[in-house]
């Protein structure tokens, strides 16, 4: 499986973002092809259970093939609904319901299978066996192609992977949120040969203070580049040596296109570490 430099996340497409209409979806569905991003992100909740909905009528509407691109979605996380009769949020792994989820997403989605099937949050009630036995039937039956966690801790995967294989960690890691790194998480998931996804890549790039180390540095190095502040950020998450993959939130389709252009940036190596100290604040050992 081989998945785009870039993930497009379709988080705030639909109810929870900009509404965009089934046309304005399916123009970024084939702007992000042309322009080398054929890999998206849902999840089951994503706007109240609605925005996979919008995205399958959109791909329907377009002419992009489905096995022109990949497609990610997650399950696990419940969020109150009358429908569904859930009163707080929860998780919920028990196999039957694993199997259910997926294919309504595939049903929503209008896709046949899923590329990557991901457990969106780590429950302290998840049985290791529940989970094994519904990948193994969405697998046999050809609804997902490989599995993988989000937020998930390397103990959380240990507790799993003797029973399932996990092919990739959906994490928070950015320039401006390097816990991942820092206390070793990265370096552990290449141990056991998981590929690392970054969601909100960018982190709170945008809203750094004018006279912030951080914002000071970047502003240099825009210029020494020619870059964006957020191609930046993205080239920094590109060196580190764990193939990260970026899930960029953006329904912009200039944004999108300028972030898979930053896939193509080397920063100079103190200028990278330039970027590492002014984040952490102080200068390495």
């Amino acid at each position: 499986m081989e998945l785009s430099k870039i993930i497009q996340g379709c988080m705030t497409y639909g109810k929870w973002g900009k509404q965009l209409t089934t046309q304005h979806i399916a123009k970024r569905i084939e702007s992000n092809l042309e322009n080398g991003i054929t890999t998206f992100d849902h999840a089951d909740i994503y706007g109240d259970y609605t925005t996979e909905v919008d995205f399958g009528k959109a791909l329907n509407a377009s002419p992009v093939h489905r096995s022109d691109i990949q497609i990610i979605s997650k399950c696990g996380l419940q969020l109150p609904s009358q429908q569904r009769g859930n009163h707080l949020k929860h998780y919920q792994y028990d196999a039957g319901y694993i199997v259910a989820q997926a294919q309504q997403s595939i049903t929503n989605l209008q896709c046949d299978y899923l590329d990557v099937f991901l457990l969106h949050r780590p429950s302290p009630l998840m049985q290791k066996d529940e989970i094994a036995k519904a990948i193994d039937i969405l697998k046999r039956e050809g609804l997902i192609k490989t599995f993988g966690v989000s937020n998930f801790t390397l103990a959380q995967i240990d507790y799993l992977s003797p029973s399932v294989e996990i092919l990739y960690n959906q994490i928070q890691i950015s320039l401006t949120h390097l816990d991942a790194l820092e206390n070793d998480h990265l370096y552990g998931l290449s141990q056991r040969q998981i590929q690392p996804m970054a969601w909100h890549p960018l982190g709170e790039l945008f809203n750094l203070e004018s006279d912030h180390q951080l914002k000071t540095c970047l502003t240099e190095l825009s210029s020494k580049y020619s870059l964006t502040e957020a191609q930046l950020a993205l080239a920094f998450l590109k060196k580190l040596p764990f193939d990260i993959l970026p899930v960029i939130g953006t329904t912009s389709i200039e944004r999108a296109k300028s972030s898979i252009e930053a896939t193509q940036v080397d920063l100079e190596l103190q200028d990278w570490f330039k970027l590492y100290e002014a984040s952490r604040g102080y200068e390495v050992a």
